[in-house]
């Protein structure tokens, strides 16, 4: 488990790390500071940037006046991505289309958590699962340690198998990318708490209403400990208004410290039933144990057409293979599917077959191990020119050796090189020795489009708060929040119908502790490394203690009324969650729109 979560974390480092090079000049020794309210700069007059008035003042004035405005002010400066949201919605649409602006950037925002959701589903978590197959990590702590899996719904196994990791990539990457930015920084604190009350409340909740079951004790009480730990560090650190180098680097080693946690339960636990000492009661969740993992392992979710492959091998041209593999589309599946899954799958397929083209799959459940020669070799042209044209919004691709050469065309002509050698010395039947370095390959440009797509996100949800006046906070408790908990929605609610409720009630626990953990941690640690070792945090909205204030009780609610109902959740336990979301949103929206007035902490 340590090495795998340790290249999850790595991967996010060496991708990341990039976005946060320029946050503006800062006096040396002066601690970079990550304003987590409304957009209003600090360390002046609260319009004032010292540079230009706040971004989100444009409304307020003559709408003759929003284009200038926008393109003379500093703070309307989107950081990263491909499109000036801000410069378009104010400057290309007159304003009298502003309402069509905002259909068409809701309209891209839905699209791009599909990216986001398709990624993860597709290519990130099957190569993360390869990866964790090819160093032999065990399947069953993966449940404790990422949820259920992103889109698993078309295999119970496929859920629960260390891929689950990739289930935090979109939240995770979000947290990163937005703290990049001070401007940003609510974004993260509010989808990160936001997220960590949805799913503890409506998900949880709707499992508990969906199947009525007995919750895995144990499990539970270790991570929502651990989970109320990472919630009052936070606390602590918008208390004291700023977070450390020893802070941040503490957020990592406390996750570190929760995986060895798991796998050492686990590990006593194996030895226990091995020693016919294993206590009575359920006190882990349900799911297949490892020797009926190779029976479920003949097929995958991507395998759709195994029962109609040939008894006798036959040789395909690689030509063939090519155009097969490229196919995003199971016609046989097609048929048999309802209206709306094909409407859906309709406007997925764009992107799988962008992804397709860039993004190598290792499939350990496969025999051949999905190498496909041609498209695999393709791959190895392919999958460098996104890492180095994704890396700062392209800057680097861009860049010209000595003034002369591109450096896409140097990787264009290595790319091409290695592409035709990998081509020359293997065969279309047999995949190499050294195709699981295409898993490490897959992994990395996988995590190039989730944070492509992640980056995109925060700046256009940066652009609805500036058109419609929202702090940042509530749109990451709401949007951002929602969105990255969609998958999760799904697939938990799904596993707990198909007769493994107590798996996805762990999840709900287990998987949000990554995202909060290492969120924080990498957010803030990304940007020590791009300016001063302290970074301040100002919460100076009272938004932002009512979310953590209901983060911490909704957690201390379960801590407390599960023991209590001796594990037996039901109908009450999941009615009485929803209307704690419902009493905690109607709350923030509120607080948010001036209604509720208190004094500032």
């Amino acid at each position: 488990v340590g090495p795998a979560g340790a290249l999850s974390l790595a991967g996010a480092l060496s991708l990341a790390g990039v976005l946060v090079g320029d946050n503006g000049a800062q006096p040396a020794g002066t601690p970079l500071s990550l304003d987590l309210g409304r957009t209003v700069p600090t360390g002046g007059d609260a319009l004032s940037h010292g540079r230009g008035l706040d971004c989100w003042e444009v409304r307020k004035r003559n709408s003759s006046e929003w284009c200038r405005f926008v393109r003379s002010n500093p703070d309307c400066r989107l950081e990263g991505g491909f499109l000036d949201y801000v410069e378009g919605v104010f400057c290309v649409f007159p304003p009298w289309l502003l309402p069509l602006a905002v259909t068409l950037y809701a309209l891209w925002l839905l699209y791009l958590f599909i990216i986001l959701g398709v990624t993860a589903e597709k290519f990130f978590c099957p190569n993360l699962s390869a990866i964790s197959t090819n160093l032999k990590l065990s399947h069953n702590v993966a449940v404790s340690l990422g949820g259920v899996g992103f889109f698993s719904l078309t295999s119970p196994l496929h859920g629960v198998t260390f891929l689950a990791f990739g289930n935090g990539a979109p939240d995770v990457f979000s947290a990163v990318v937005a703290f990049s930015n001070p401007r940003t920084a609510g974004l993260a604190i509010g989808a990160i708490f936001g997220a960590g009350v949805f799913v503890t409340t409506v998900v949880a909740g709707g499992i508990a209403l969906v199947k009525p079951f007995t919750a895995a004790s144990r499990p539970f009480l270790r991570d929502v400990i651990f989970y109320m730990v990472a919630v009052f560090l936070t606390f602590m650190v918008l208390y004291f208004g700023r977070i450390t180098l020893g802070e941040a680097l503490g957020y990592l080693g406390l996750y570190v410290f929760y995986v060895f946690t798991v796998v050492l339960c686990t590990w006593i636990h194996r030895r226990q039933q091995r020693e016919g000492l294993a206590p009575p009661g359920p006190w882990e969740p349900e799911m297949p144990t490892d020797a009926e993992e190779p029976e479920s392992s003949g097929t995958s979710s991507g395998d759709y057409g195994e029962e109609y492959r040939p008894l006798l091998p036959s040789q395909e041209t690689s030509l063939r293979i090519l155009t097969t593999a490229l196919s995003p589309l199971d016609y046989r599946k097609w048929r048999r599917k309802p209206w709306y899954w094909r409407v859906f799958k309709v406007f997925k397929l764009p992107v799988e077959l962008v992804l397709l083209l860039t993004v190598p799959v290792v499939d350990p459940d496969k025999d051949d191990l999905n190498w496909k020669r041609p498209l695999n070799c393709l791959h190895v042209l392919t999958s460098p020119l996104l890492c180095i044209l994704t890396l700062k919004s392209g800057a680097y691709g861009l860049y010209q050796i000595q003034g002369i050469f591109p450096v896409w065309g140097l990787i264009t002509v290595v790319g091409s090189v290695l592409a035709i050698i990998i081509f020359i010395t293997t065969s279309n039947e047999e995949p190499p020795k050294y195709h699981c370095v295409f898993a490490f390959l897959g992994f990395l440009a996988s995590a190039m489009w989730i944070n492509a797509a992640a980056t995109e996100l925060v700046n256009i949800l940066r652009t609805l708060g500036i058109i419609f006046q929202l702090s940042n906070t509530v749109l990451g408790l709401t949007l951002l929040a929602w969105g990255n908990s969609i998958g999760d929605t799904f697939s938990d609610l799904t596993m707990a119908r198909q007769g493994y409720p107590r798996m996805a009630f762990s999840a709900c626990f287990g998987g949000i502790i990554f995202n909060i953990l290492v969120g924080v941690g990498l957010g803030c640690l990304l940007q020590m490394t791009s300016s001063q070792l302290v970074v301040k945090l100002e919460p100076d909205s009272l938004l932002v203690w009512i979310l953590a204030g209901a983060l911490g009780l909704s957690l201390v609610f379960s801590f407390v009324s599960v023991p209590a109902q001796c594990f037996q959740l039901g109908k009450a336990y999941g009615i009485c969650l929803i209307l704690y979301y419902l009493a905690f949103l109607c709350v923030a929206l509120l607080t948010e729109f001036r209604v509720i007035r208190l004094s500032a902490i």
